[in-house]
């Protein structure tokens, strides 16, 4: 098997170490990530610059763009042989809910299954201010997911968005299927003046509260399962096309 290894941390994030060595048992792993951390890019591509890539060591490659980036360079460019699974992770903080339209690490996964790849964004439900988190217990839930794709495939138009409890493997509860969150969130603008008089701006946030509901990727993640919600590209609202079908347009 050869499995591509990505994330939006960087690739010299503890995640992506963690989930590249625990994959090595399923078959060749090569690992194309950002050479930076590009956290909450989203889908984007680079289209008005060029990328550029170096090889750290045999079978690690860093990219100075975007993890859409690094999925484009790797199945186009580097990559000798189309992976047969491409995983992005293991993200340090979860992407629960309405946070995955930011998310570059669910993005990677998004672009591979745009190619037909199997694909798998695993995320450790960290929160802001721990720095350190359960990355080996997380690799091994995301070996033993990964394992299964492989083996079942996944059905079509359809990736896998995995959120793991940080916690160690013995205090994990048995694993969900889970449905895309929602979040009661409001967003500030935090002003400020530098020393020369200029205005300069953050886009902050309060903690997220996410809505507590049963059947969600929060509600089971918030109680130490591990959440895997599949996920496809379709955002037609298809309720709501029976009600504007009635506008007079």
């Amino acid at each position: 098997m050869h499995i591509m290894v990505t994330n939006d941390d960087g690739i010299n994030a503890p995640g992506i170490i963690a989930l590249a060595a625990a994959l090595g048992e399923l078959g060749t792993v090569t690992v194309v990530a950002p050479d930076r951390e590009q956290s909450a890019v989203g889908h984007s591509l680079t289209l008005h610059a060029p990328l550029r890539v170096f090889e750290l060591r045999k079978g690690f490659y860093a990219v100075d763009g975007t993890p859409t980036d690094c999925v484009n360079m790797a199945i186009h460019s580097l990559l000798s042989h189309r992976p047969d699974l491409v995983v992005s992770g293991i993200n340090h903080g979860a992407n629960l809910g309405d946070d995955v339209t930011y998310s570059g690490t669910v993005a990677a996964a998004m672009e591979a299954n745009l190619m037909g790849i199997p694909a798998i964004a695993v995320s450790l439900a960290t929160l802001a201010f721990e720095r350190q988190g359960h990355f080996d217990a997380a690799a091994q839930v995301a070996l033993g997911i990964a394992r299964q794709v492989l083996n079942n495939g996944l059905p079509a138009d359809t990736f896998l968005n995995v959120n793991i409890p940080n916690c160690p493997a013995e205090e994990m509860q048995p694993t969900l299927i889970t449905r895309q969150g929602k979040r009661s969130f409001v967003g500030t603008i935090i002003d400020k003046t530098d020393p020369r008089g200029r205005k300069y701006y953050w886009i902050g946030s309060v903690e997220p509260a996410f809505n507590d509901e049963e059947g969600t990727d929060f509600h089971a993640v918030n109680r130490k399962h591990v959440s895997v919600t599949p996920l496809h590209l379709d955002l037609t609202n298809h309720d709501s096309m029976k009600v504007l079908s009635q506008w007079p347009l």
